[in-house]
């Protein structure tokens, strides 16, 4: 659902995302995947998981932490990358090296490569399945006898709603 924001996207006419579908459907998609691999999405994990998909920017881990020490006060550093790791493990997350921050997958349900759109005034990172970019990085890849371990592609600049909201 789109609604528009006082502030944001009011000017330009733009919607603005209703970031609560959102975490719906990851944690939905994250509960299905763990009953089927056997794994555990525990509360902290899943709390983890809500606060990444709050918005489509890059989180770091220790604003992670500082937002989970009010809910859990035991809660240490390790606690939230222990919660990370099992996420990236899971293909619930992404992490965005570039940033040294975390995002929450758009296609959990399959593995898959890496485009990342990184905007550098609003921060939203938007992940792309970009197959085409993707089959020419592979080929160039095979053609360099090169052994990946992962692949992930990101590419910083200004994202369209950025864009449209300095033309006013």
């Amino acid at each position: 659902m789109t609604t528009e924001a006082p502030n944001s996207g009011q000017m330009s006419g733009l919607p603005v995302h209703d970031h609560g579908g959102c975490i719906a459907k990851a944690i939905r998609t994250a509960e299905q995947l763990c009953i089927d691999r056997g794994a555990r999405l525990t509360p902290i994990r899943r709390k983890v998981l809500e606060l990444l998909w709050e918005s489509h920017r890059a989180v770091k881990a220790y604003d992670l932490l500082d937002r989970i020490k009010p809910l859990e006060a035991s809660a240490k550093p390790a606690t939230v990358y222990r919660a990370l790791d099992f996420l990236i493990e899971q293909g619930l997350i992404h992490r965005v090296e570039s940033l040294n921050a975390f995002i929450g997958c758009v296609c959990s349900e399959h593995q898959h490569e890496l485009l990342l759109l990184i905007c550098n005034r609003c921060q939203e990172v938007e992940e792309r399945p970009a197959l085409e970019v993707m089959e020419a990085v592979a080929k160039e890849i095979l053609q360099a006898g090169f052994s990946v371990h992962r692949k992930a592609i990101e590419i910083h600049g200004i994202c369209s709603q950025c864009t449209a909201n300095e033309k006013y």
